[in-house]
């Protein structure tokens, strides 16, 4: 773990980004006291986007208009 002071840190912020995301941690003092911290993400753990292309297919009449008695029921109007 790395320990810099806020001045430092406001002179050198790419840089230290740039040692976060390559693993290190750098915490942030302030009068020599720890304020943050400055620490690596990890790889995101969702899917990533485009990952089902050629899985879904959308119908020709997706945006046709719904039958009555449907659009009824979404708008809550009893007919």
């Amino acid at each position: 773990m790395i320990t810099v002071a806020l001045g430092e840190a406001k002179n050198n912020l790419s840089k230290l980004v740039d040692e976060a995301a390559a693993g290190k941690i750098i915490t942030i003092a302030k009068h020599g006291r720890a304020m943050a911290q400055l620490v690596p993400l990890g790889k995101s753990k969702g899917r990533r986007i485009g990952a089902m292309k050629g899985e879904l297919t959308i119908p020709e009449d997706f945006d046709a208009p719904l039958p009555s008695d449907l659009l009824d029921a979404f708008e809550g109007s009893h007919s």
